[in-house]
């Protein structure tokens, strides 16, 4: 999966944050590893340009959408594999995102990783227009959202546990360097593991 972000809103957004965010969605919704995406963050006048061009719509908006590639799930069972598929561009407004986050008691980090979902969805051809489609929608981008927090305590919990075993090996003189003798290989891991 290749992630491209670029951020043009004069606002420091958490771009790591924004791309496993990004990555996790597209995973979950089983898209070919090999996609590309692009996100872009822009400040409020242009999002808002963006909004009435695209929308006819006035005023910013906090995500907007802007499929590539038409995507079949399996598609057609004569068709030649054409390998990975451009999804699209999210266009993300921070400064827009950060109001609505205040006024929503979200932090701003939460409010982006749910408009990057809620984004790549819409790039996979979920809308909200209909009472039932917003509840299609909204229903998958919250499971999306809890499973992708889940993923990230998880490793955070891993990534604890393996700085308190370092720093106890390091405590007691194990520093790993002492290869190929006696025991000290032995309790390392492999590559494979």
């Amino acid at each position: 999966m290749s992630i491209e972000l670029a951020n043009e809103s004069g606002v420091e957004v958490p771009a790591e944050l924004i791309i496993d965010a990004a990555r996790f969605a597209v995973n979950a919704m089983d898209v070919n590893p090999g996609a590309l995406l692009s996100v872009l963050c822009v400040d409020e006048d242009t999002m808002a340009d963006m909004h009435v061009q695209w929308m006819d719509l006035p005023g910013p908006t906090d995500v907007m959408s802007f499929p590539m590639d038409e995507l079949v799930p399996g598609g057609r069972p004569d068709a030649t594999d054409l390998g990975p598929a451009i999804l699209g561009d999210i266009v993300l407004c921070p400064e827009f995102a950060r109001k609505q986050a205040r006024e929503a008691r979200r932090s701003f980090e939460h409010e982006l990783a749910m408009l990057t979902i809620h984004g790549v969805l819409h790039l996979l051809g979920y809308d909200h227009a209909e009472p039932e489609e917003e509840r299609e929608m909204f229903g998958l981008q919250n499971e999306i959202l809890d499973a992708f927090y889940a993923e990230r305590n998880r490793r955070a919990q891993e990534q604890r546990q393996t700085d308190r075993d370092s720093r106890l090996l390091s405590n007691i003189g194990f520093t790993g360097t002492e290869q190929g003798t006696g025991d000290a290989g032995a309790t390392g891991r492999s590559e494979e593991d």
